[in-house]
């Protein structure tokens, strides 16, 4: 009778523990398996030595950080030049300026430099940065040149920027202002700043390999058309807010330009409306 009872045990202790058993496997099944997001390895890039160093033989004020990057990725913005029509040197005007020379986070930890946000249709990995708001959303990818191709496909894949692409491609200036016009940045100088960065480092010769025999010299031209307005004729009903509206121009520098001590101006008085 006692080795029955002692059997009927060992045979509840076998049923036990295959049960508990059996339910930490259906336990384990049923966990939620997170994946982490893929990060972005670090990119190492060779750039020409030999031009960054003729660059700084020929002006040794230039940033050498600049000419690294410009000697990085000039032959990506050739590229999609040849492919999207985008000046190349409006290309890298853009990427010094938004990238930082390519120091900035967005550029170091999210191979982002056009500081392009992450809208609607993004897909991809991202990351969050502080900029106009606090912690905005831009697109991280896995390589700079993505970037670059994801910027010429932002600029011709959008109704708002189509008017530039009727533009002369040699015709940087206006490519600049067209960019702002557009709402590309928030910045009132940003034209001034792409087209100072254009000429500091002759960004110009690499719209010119492209283009070759097509280029078309347009600052000419453009030197004097802003001869010809750089004074305003005053007509009948014109006053200094409605002149400097116009212009582009507050009041107060109308009235700087034009050494006025008040509002006073007479039909036929030249005013200069010229800032530069």
């Amino acid at each position: 009778m006692k080795l029955k009872s002692i059997l009927f045990v060992l045979m509840l202790a076998v049923v036990a523990t295959s049960c508990k058993s059996k339910k930490r496997v259906v336990e384990s099944s049923s966990r939620t398996v997170v994946k982490k997001k893929n990060t972005v390895a670090p990119v190492v890039l060779d750039y020409d030595k030999a031009y960054v160093e003729k660059e700084l033989r020929r002006n040794p004020r230039l940033s050498r950080k600049s000419l690294e990057y410009i000697a990085t990725f000039g032959k990506d913005a050739v590229v999609e030049m040849e492919k999207y029509n985008i000046p190349a040197s409006i290309t890298l005007a853009q990427g010094l300026l938004e990238s930082g020379s390519g120091a900035g986070r967005l550029a170091k930890e999210a191979n982002n430099h056009f500081g392009i946000k992450c809208h609607k249709s993004w897909r991809g990995d991202v990351l969050y940065h502080d900029d106009d708001e606090l912690q905005e959303c831009f697109r991280k990818y896995r390589h700079p040149k993505y970037s670059y191709r994801d910027h010429s496909l932002f600029l011709s894949e959008r109704q708002r920027y189509m008017f530039l692409f009727n533009l002369e491609r040699s015709d940087y200036k206006a490519w600049a202002k067209g960019l702002k016009k557009a709402g590309y940045a928030t910045d009132p100088k940003y034209p001034v700043k792409l087209i100072s960065l254009i000429e500091r480092y002759d960004l110009t010769k690499f719209d010119k390999q492209v283009l070759g025999e097509y280029y078309k010299d347009t600052s000419s031209r453009k030197r004097k058309k802003k001869h010809r307005e750089e004074l305003h004729l005053v007509k009948k009903g014109d006053t200094l807010y409605s002149i400097a509206r116009k212009h582009g121009l507050s009041v107060a520098d109308l009235k700087r330009l034009n050494g006025l001590e008040d509002n006073t101006i007479s039909i036929g008085q030249k005013l200069n409306v010229s800032d530069n």
